[in-house]
């Protein structure tokens, strides 16, 4: 069995998610995503879509870009 890296969890399910140079063990997607995925940069959730970027940070809407004085982002296209 594997160890978690997140929380410690003896599973005989865990995997391995590498990023680049950054890897880990995981015993759940749950665990991953807390390890792996970015915080917003207002509101400091997890993005776990596509987000939106500005040269000033991420952010999980575009409603935090702005609230962040982010101008002109959008969360979809019309």
């Amino acid at each position: 069995m594997a160890t978690c890296d997140m929380c410690g969890n003896d599973y005989d399910k865990a995997f391995t998610l590498t990023q680049g140079e950054k890897s880990g063990t995981f015993d759940s997607f749950e665990c991953a995503i807390h390890a792996f995925a970015p915080s917003c940069g207002h509101c400091g959730c997890r993005i776990l879509g596509h987000g939106v970027e500005s040269g000033q940070g991420m952010y999980c809407c575009a409603h935090c870009a702005e609230a962040s004085g982010v101008q002109g982002l959008t969360d979809r296209v019309q």
